[in-house]
């Protein structure tokens, strides 16, 4: 199955922390990296008293089952430091799981498509970037999607991590 990961990080050497993060996804037996977007640096949702955020996206193909794969991204988080103190709040790596092929699965743990994807910048145009014929279950064409997303101080960095 492709599944999509939302990668972002406002702590630490956010840069690096993504790198090690694609590195540390792309060696988990069951994941293979298809396509990883540039890196894009984006204002912080909730409290405006820290720093920006570098974000990208991930594709990958997985034959982790959806909470096997979560689980995996929590540890891949753990291991970089990750500490759930506030929501949006600060962090050193936090790994979403934006799409899971056409799955649409609301469980108390996982929610996917992810919530919210479809109004964030951050998610929509590094998505597009790698995937601009995506349609998502439940949202439609991603084109559609980006095209009424506006940039919201979202800036390109540079080429993938």
């Amino acid at each position: 199955m492709i599944a999509y990961l939302g990668l972002g990080s406002n702590l630490e050497t956010p840069i690096e922390q993504l790198r090690a993060a694609r590195l540390a996804i792309a060696n988990v037996n069951g994941i293979s990296e298809i396509a990883f977007s540039s890196l894009y640096c984006s204002p912080p949702m909730g409290s405006q008293v820290q720093p920006d955020y570098v974000n990208a996206v991930m594709a990958i193909e997985t034959d982790l089952l959806p909470l096997e794969l979560l689980t995996t991204m929590q540890h891949v988080e753990n291991e970089h430091g990750r500490v759930r103190n506030e929501r949006w709040g600060a962090r050193t790596l936090d790994i979403d799981i934006l799409l899971l092929g056409d799955k649409v699965l609301d469980l108390p743990d996982l929610i996917v498509p992810h919530y919210g994807m479809a109004e964030r910048a951050f998610v929509l145009y590094p998505l597009a970037e790698i995937s601009p014929d995506l349609d998502i279950p439940k949202y439609g064409k991603l084109a559609d999607l980006v095209a009424c997303c506006p940039l919201d101080g979202l800036e390109r960095l540079s080429d993938a991590a």
